[in-house]
């Protein structure tokens, strides 16, 4: 199994209490660590501008700009983003930074891209909020002009969401040399009639439900839109998120779900909400000792799932966690 983390950068209100002069060498250190300890593949952040749940006034720092600024302080872990909305930037824009992001990484960027979904954000930031079915349209024409521009290193197509004609893409990503050979597409969503069905024919890697049952079912999903296609299944590496709590007991993990509590109520959300965020914390996959979460991990990597991005909410804090799971995780599930 193959293992990338998110850095926090203040979307899940990871950044709160920390002085925003501080908060970058908070992110880079963290970037720092996975670089230096080849058991992270891959580093992560979310493309968002507002906290969640709630819109409130704390950092949200930008998932472009930080991945320029990691491609330039690391040196081996590839960089990605779980995942970009395709409508907050025209695709042929994205593209181009994808691809000067791959070149200052040496190689490193992964694409995670999706439709988008939140709503408050959307309509702050004056993008409106299109229909579901227009969203996964824009998802799937910008897909396309991701691959020509990549692949060819232009890019033209006359589409309902997107007109281009011949936009150029120099330097081409360090990662392109052909059609098989560019920079991976994550596209990342379960809705079963579109989004998978997109998967199907540009995915390089997918990300969904990371629960046993739901991902065995969006599995079966996938397979049968790519059997439609005449894509080979097996070519598509399944992944899912992975929020950790970990202990070595009960008691720990129970700590760190109070602390998680804690920082919800510090980073501005009521009491009852932050509650209400611990117990579904605590349902939650990845959360117990490294014994449960290993046993968990199992079941998922026989179904299918090779590849867990794993989220700690007091990485900026504390990385007592990160630690244990480097220690009693990674290693045990790495060589299966």
């Amino acid at each position: 199994m193959r293992f990338g983390m998110f850095i926090p950068q203040g979307w899940r209100l990871d950044l709160v209490g920390i002085d925003p002069a501080d908060q970058w060498k908070t992110m880079s250190d963290l970037a720092r660590r996975l670089d230096r300890n080849d058991a992270w593949e891959s580093l992560w952040v979310y493309d968002h501008f507002h906290t969640t749940p709630d819109p409130l006034p704390e950092a949200t720092h930008e998932a472009w700009t930080l991945m320029s600024a990691f491609a330039a302080i690391t040196d081996r872990v590839r960089l990605g983003q779980m995942c970009t909305c395709m409508s907050y930037r025209e695709p042929t824009y994205l593209a181009k930074v994808a691809a000067t992001v791959d070149v200052i990484s040496g190689g490193r960027v992964e694409m995670g891209i999706g439709g988008g979904w939140y709503e408050h954000e959307w309509r702050a930031y004056g993008y409106g909020f299109p229909s579901a079915g227009d969203r996964l349209g824009r998802l799937r024409e910008g897909v396309e002009i991701f691959r020509q521009m990549w692949t060819t290193g232009s890019a033209t197509l006359d589409g309902k969401h997107y007109q281009v004609d011949g936009a150029l893409c120099h330097p081409q990503p360090l990662q392109t040399t052909s059609a098989e050979n560019r920079i991976p597409m994550w596209i990342a969503g379960g809705g079963e009639k579109v989004t998978l069905k997109i998967a199907a024919k540009y995915a390089d890697y997918t990300n969904f439900d990371g629960s046993l049952d739901g991902f065995k079912n969006k599995s079966s999903v996938l397979e049968g839109h790519c059997k439609d296609i005449g894509r080979d299944f097996s070519a598509i590496t399944r992944s899912a998120n992975y929020n950790v709590m970990i202990g070595e007991n009960d008691a720990q993990v129970q700590d760190r779900l109070a602390f998680y509590e804690d920082l919800m109520i510090k980073g501005g959300l009521p009491k009852e909400r932050a509650a209400e965020m611990r117990a579904n914390m605590a349902t939650q996959p990845a959360v117990g000792t490294p014994e449960q979460i290993v046993a968990m991990f199992e079941q998922l990597q026989d179904a299918g799932m090779t590849y867990a991005v794993t989220y700690f909410a007091e990485a900026a804090y504390d990385t007592s966690g990160i630690e244990l799971f480097e220690r009693e995780v990674i290693p045990a599930l790495a060589a299966k």
